[in-house]
C-alpha cells in the first residue's frame, strides 16, 4: 500500500505551526521537479497562505485540513 499524500502534506503544515519561531514560515511544494504551490504559516495570526504558481493567486486559511486539501488538489491537477 502506498502512503498517503494527503497525511504527508499534513506532516509539513502540522511542523511549520509547531515551529518555535515567531518568524513566518515557508514551505514550497513541487511534483515532478515542477514548483505548484508555496505555502506561509504566520504564528502570529495562525493562518496559512497558499499561493497558487502557475496563477499567482494567493488564498488563506485558518484551518489546516482545508489548507492541506487545497494543496492536494494542485499537487494532483
Amino acid at each position: 500500500m502506498e502512503n498517503s499524500q494527503l497525511v504527508a502534506i499534513i506532516t509539513r503544515l502540522d511542523a511549520m505551526a509547531k515551529t518555535e519561531s515567531d518568524e513566518i514560515q515557508t514551505r514550497r511544494f513541487e511534483k515532478n521537479g515542477e514548483e505548484r504551490g508555496l505555502v506561509q504559516y504566520d504564528p502570529a495570526t495562525s493562518t496559512y497562505t497558499l499561493e497558487d504558481m502557475s496563477t499567482h493567486q494567493k488564498f488563506g486559511y485558518d484551518d489546516i485540513d482545508m489548507a492541506a486539501m487545497d494543496i492536494y488538489d494542485l499537487l494532483n491537477d
